[in-house]
């Protein structure tokens, strides 16, 4: 194609997104197509296929560049590494059909308005839109600025007032059906793949095509029990595939076939809320949400009321999230960009179920539209399962050029047929059915199922262990895996929180810890007020929900948890208010309750979360809980103790998790709407430390040991605090004791300073002044030089990463090189950071539970979920056993699959090798072996090699080094070419030297007796026609080299089939010894046996040895069924046979009438006559 363009011809499509594609413009031309079509019928179908496989063809062939305005076909080219082409068909969306119903003309004040893209899309005046739909996502021509948009979603550049202003009141019905219209319907439609499409698709592999050329030319040449045996395993193959392919095809259509059956109420101007099927919704309606558990069937921007959400289906963690309302803030900044939060906090997502809405005191709960159908969450969790991001794994691509190395030895051993054959004055059919024999020869067709076998016993042994692949040809790069990424919480650590307790302040120190181990309530006081009710739990079904840790600090408490009524009268406290109340049991509780008026919930980025709450009979309070240096921010400094940072950092090296609490009191008189975050956060007075204890798994430090002896690096990504992950790493072992920690601080550019960083040594040391043996840490400004030995860390948070990419993108990668504690890490981060490993070469491995991990585990090379949560699905590999010990499985069978996966290769290799350079020898004495000398090397040899090779289980240790991740790499190449020489040396000397023996002769009737029969038994029964006269006549050259080939093609399997370090060593693969046992036993009997002295011997010995069969009558019972022998055994049983001394006489009324015995095959048919 070139890089030269037409002016307008290419673009970008997703600039900058995951998914960023190359755009191309091309017209259809009726000439080239019917040249096409020729092409087509000339070919006998070759050409279509040709184009199928290769789309970019197709597109070149029966089009003409153009530029993107007048294409009616776009080909499409990825911008990554894969470069994967595609082609779409440019559609056309009319809107005349709106014409009749409410007269849509082109200057409609509806359209006019050029600042939203649905109305730049809209050609005038014939009002119709251009589009092309791109794995399930719609994008529409932009008229004003000539490129192609995706369509379905609200402007990022809408502003808050002006979504207010917009959309606040809903759309009106001509909007709404416009936009129905152009945005397609909202839902997402995974469609059951039908059995003959997936057929179809699989069927079209080009190395089943061969399959197909081979198995056709040996049945013309009546080679019929190989092609069957073939044909077997191939439908075996494709069947096993196809039904993979369907199972996961129903089992996503199953995940969001109820997404697009749902009832909404929508809010429509001058038409008041009706109801409405899910599918209708468009961009910018206004969705009104009434009561509780309700799945969200789209994404909308909440911007009246509040909600509490289960994110479960997107984060794996089913923990409320409390949703806030969009601001009516007047700025001209994008709304994402204004808001003072986390702009998903006003998001309701796709997927997610809204378990609580609590309206404004006199309004409903009511959200905008803001994308439907797959530009939702849930949308693109599905499209990331639907359209993989592919593999780069060099093995694939050796194997590619591997096979093109063995066509083209084909192709020299065709050229060298056609000469020797035409030479020799042969038939021209039978020339070129000996040439195209030496391709199915050169490359075996058996090749696919043989590499294929080892990936599907490795799968069916981790499934024995709880581990679940979507991808089996992942389990190869698993084989390779030198970096691992662990998330810390529910990963490394235990899921709970365990409360140790809480350390309260008084002015300017610290009081003593107050142990919940003890069982003695806290004292009421402002400590014991914040602990209460600065959380964001809920009242769900009289279960209190939310947040473990907020659940923990709560029931330490002993209150208890209320919503208000509607006779609640208390100044200044709502109806429907959370009111938390001390229990009965409770003394000396001076308050009878304690109503939550407002929530600034937590957020990552701030760290923190801030209530302010109603003391019944008392004062308004803010309250704030958050990360301890944060929250000490906030405070007056006086009301910081002096040794706040040394008792934080007791703690936190002994891998607590540290919360700070905060208060302040309010005035009254001050409304609640009126009182932003930025008034209620300042001068609070510290309260105190809430010390919570996080457990290491007990799988985890063994596994981290075993991971780090294996060489293999092990990293930590977590959102959590720095020092805490620091200490989590020590005690897990992923940090060793005489290793050093290094902390990295990176700053943004502030004022006149420009961005900054530096580097401080995080060491650890006794701190004599609490007399007791905690550590904390102390950080000091300069690396000692015996530190350069590389025996050190670097530990880093997301801040500090984001101006590192920034700013110092030319250290980041001697950063990643020791970086192994990443904290504070926002899920964008975690995937970030993952994707800047890769570049430096890691093969990545990513295990999480699923909560915020989603991103990096779809990024990484491999990643493994520890959820069972639907954001699981998006994820190679999930365990049923929530630990990391399903790591070193997955890495150790990895390497047994990649190391069988190479040894079938340079097996199969070998194999069609030796039979290549047999057959052209015997073609030089125009000479072959016949069907049944192939039929053995090729089921009774290759085949149950092929079968049996692959059930090495995986070494249970592991080494640490790597199995060598290409073919082309030097040891394996030199192994292939040596034993390939081998080969060919084995077979010229035995070629030779049979040919110089006194008793040779070119005619086969100079055999000797015994050499004449292992020749018929190796060449004969040969099938009529397959060969002439010279090819059946016996002779030694065909005898010789059968022999040579058959017992090299055993000995090879033997040599290729590696035991250890990967792999379970050879002997313990009990079935495929005895197979070659049984092999190598057959092989030198027929070898060595005299054949037709074998046979008399057998019919002496068995078939003619009429004792034998007696015995064997005797033993299974066997009686005769002749007549006369039924007789005689019944008579024998009959005692009043014979009658003696007795007459008997004819019963005249019977007399004839009996059944007489007729002999069959004696009846005669006169009596018919």
């Amino acid at each position: 194609m070139g890089d030269h363009f037409e002016k307008g011809q290419r673009a970008l499509l997703n600039e900058g997104e995951e998914n960023e594609m190359e755009i191309f413009g091309y017209r259809s031309q009726g000439l080239r197509k019917a040249l096409c079509l020729a092409g087509s019928m000339f070919t006998f179908g070759i050409l279509p296929l040709v184009f199928y496989w290769r789309p970019a063809w197709h597109v070149w062939a029966h089009c003409v560049p153009c530029s993107l305005q007048e294409a009616d076909v776009v080909l499409l080219r990825t911008t990554d590494e894969f470069q994967t082409f595609s082609w779409k068909k440019v559609m056309w969306i009319y809107l005349s059909a709106l014409n009749s119903e409410f007269g849509l003309t082109p200057d409609h004040p509806l359209i006019t308005d050029e600042e939203y893209i649905i109305n730049r899309a809209i050609r005038k005046p014939d009002l119709k839109v251009r589009c092309i739909k791109v794995q399930k996502i719609r994008y529409v021509w932009d008229n004003l600025e000539e490129k192609f948009q995706k369509i379905g979603s609200l402007e990022a550049w809408l502003t808050s007032a002006k979504i207010h202003l917009k959309f606040g009141a809903g759309l009106t019905k001509e909007e709404q059906e416009i936009r129905r219209l152009i945005c397609g319907p909202n839902t997402i439609d995974v469609e059951i793949t039908p059995i003959w499409k997936l057929l179809v698709k699989e069927v079209l592999n080009p190395f089943y095509i061969f399959q197909l050329f081979s198995v056709c030319l040996w049945f013309s040449e009546d080679y019929k029990e190989y092609a069957f045996a073939i044909i077997i395993m191939s439908i075996i193959s494709i069947a096993l595939t196809v039904y993979d392919l369907r199972e996961q095809s129903v089992k996503l259509h199953r995940l969001v076939e109820s997404h697009n059956s749902t009832t909404v109420s929508v809010h429509g101007k001058n038409a008041g809320v009706q109801e409405l099927e899910s599918r209708f919704l468009v961009p910018g309606d206004l969705l009104i949400l009434t009561g509780n558990k309700v799945q969200m069937p789209c994404d909308a921007l909440l911007i009246d009321g509040s909600c509490v959400v289960d994110e479960g289906m997107l984060t794996g963690e089913s923990i409320p999230v409390t949703k806030m309302p969009l601001p009516k803030t007047e700025s001209s900044m994008p709304w994402k960009m204004q808001s003072e939060v986390d702009y998903k906090r006003h998001i309701l997502f796709c997927g997610t179920e809204v378990i609580q809405a609590k309206g404004a005191p006199a309004g409903a709960v009511s959200a905008v539209v803001l994308q439907t159908g797959f530009n939702t969450a849930k949308g693109d969790l599905v499209r990331s399962i639907l359209y993989p991001k592919p593999m780069n794994f060099k093995l694939y691509r050796d194997a590619i050029r591997f096979l093109l190395c063995l066509v083209g030895t084909a192709t020299i051993g065709m050229i060298y047929t056609l000469c020797v054959y035409i030479l020799s004055g042969e038939p021209p059919e039978e020339v070129v059915k000996k040439a195209l024999d030496v391709i199915t020869i050169a490359v075996p067709p058996a090749l696919p199922a043989a590499l294929t076998t080892g990936i599907i016993y490795a799968q069916r042994r981790l499934q024995k262990k709880g581990i679940f692949c979507i991808s089996p040809q992942r389990i190869n790069v698993c084989g390779q895996l030198n970096l691992v990424c662990f998330d810390k919480t529910g990963t490394l650590t235990r899921d709970g929180l365990d409360l140790w307790g809480v350390i309260p302040s008084d002015r300017d120190s610290f009081q003593e810890v107050h142990s919940f181990a003890s069982g003695k309530a806290l004292p009421w006081g402002p400590l014991c007020a914040a602990m209460a009710s600065c959380h964001s739990l809920i009242l769900l079904d009289g279960t209190i929900q939310g947040d473990p840790l907020d659940v923990k600090m709560f029931e330490a408490t002993s209150w208890e948890m209320d919503v208000s009524g509607d006779n609640f009268h208390i100044k200044g406290v709502p109806a429907h208010a959370m009111v938390v109340k001390p229990c009965k049991t409770a003394s000396q509780v001076p308050v009878e309750g304690i109503a939550i008026l407002h929530q600034f919930p937590f957020s990552s980025a701030l760290q923190r979360m801030t209530v302010i709450v109603q003391e019944m009979g008392g004062d308004r309070l803010a309250f704030m809980k958050g990360a301890p240096e944060k929250v000490a921010s906030f405070c007056q400094p006086e009301t910081v103790p002096t040794s706040f940072a040394s008792e934080l950092q007791i703690y936190t090296t002994q891998g607590f998790r540290v919360i700070a609490l905060a208060y302040k009191k309010l005035e009254s008189d001050h409304h609640i709407t009126a009182l932003t975050r930025e008034k209620v956060e300042t001068n609070l007075v510290f309260l105190g430390l809430l010390i919570l204890e996080n457990r290491l798994k007990e799988e985890t430090r063994p596994v981290l040991e075993e991971l780090i002896s294996a060489c293999i690096r092990t990293v930590m990504i977590t959102g959590d605090n720095l020092q805490t992950a620091i200490t989590v790493a020590r005690k897990s072992g992923m940090v060793s004791e005489n290793q050093r920690v290094i902390l990295i601080e990176a700053n943004e550019a502030s004022g006149s300073s420009s961005a900054s960083i530096s580097w401080k040594l995080v060491e650890e040391v006794k701190h004599m002044a609490y007399g007791n043996k905690d550590n904390y840490i102390n950080i000091r400004e300069e690396v000692p030089n015996n530190d350069r030995e590389r025996n050190y860390h670097f530990a880093l948070n997301g801040k500090s990463f984001q101006v590192i990419s920034q700013h110092f993108s030319s250290l980041l990668p001697k950063i990643l090189i020791n970086g192994t504690i990443f904290a504070r890490m926002s899920p964008g981060q975690k995937s970030s950071l993952v994707e800047e490993f890769q570049k430096l070469d890691y093969f990545v491995g990513m295990c999480g539970d699923g909560a915020n991990d989603c991103g990096a585990l779809k990024m990484a090379h491999v990643g493994i979920s520890l959820s069972q949560q639907e954001a699981s699905v998006a994820s190679p590999f999930t365990s049923k056993t929530p630990n990391i010990e399903c790591v070193p499985h997955l890495i150790k069978e990895g390497r047994a699959a990649l190391v069988t996966s190479f040894c079938m290769f340079k097996y199969m290799a070998l194999y069609s090798m030796i039979q290549y350079i047999g057959v052209l020898l015997l073609y030089w004495e125009i000479s072959s072996l016949s069907n049944y000398q192939f039929l053995f090397q090729d089921l009774a040899i290759t085949t149950l090699i092929g079968i049996t090779m692959s059930l090495n289980g995986a070494y249970p240790k592991l080494v640490p080094f790597r199995p060598a991740g290409r073919l082309i790499s030097p040891p394996l190449l030199l192994s292939v070419i040596f034993n390939i020489l081998l080969s060919l040396v084995m077979h010229i000397v035995g070629f030779v030297l049979v040919q110089r023996q006194p008793w040779y002769s070119m005619e086969g009737s100079a055999c000797t007796v015994k050499n004449e029969s292992i020749s018929k038994l190796t060449i004969y029964p040969t099938a009529p026609g397959k060969v002439e006269s010279n090819s059946t006549s016996t002779n030694f050259e065909n005898t010789t080299i059968w022999f040579l080939g058959t017992i090299n093609c055993i000995m090879v399997a033997l040599i290729f089939s590696k035991g250890k370090p990967f792999r379970q060593p050879t002997y313990k693969n009990y079935i495929f010894v005895l197979v070659l046992i049984i092999q190598l036993g057959v092989c030198l009997f027929i070898l060595f046996a005299d054949i037709p002295e074998l046979y008399r011997r057998l019919e002496e010995t068995i078939i003619e040895n009429r004792a034998l069969w007696m015995v064997i009558k005797r033993c299974f019972g066997y009686q005769s069924k002749s007549q006369y022998r039924i007789w005689q055994r019944t008579l024998a049983k009959d005692p009043s046979w014979p009658p003696l001394n007795q007459t008997s006489y004819c019963d005249v009324s019977e007399c004839g009438r009996g059944v007489s015995y007729s002999n069959p095959v004696f009846e005669s048919n006169e009596e018919q006559l």
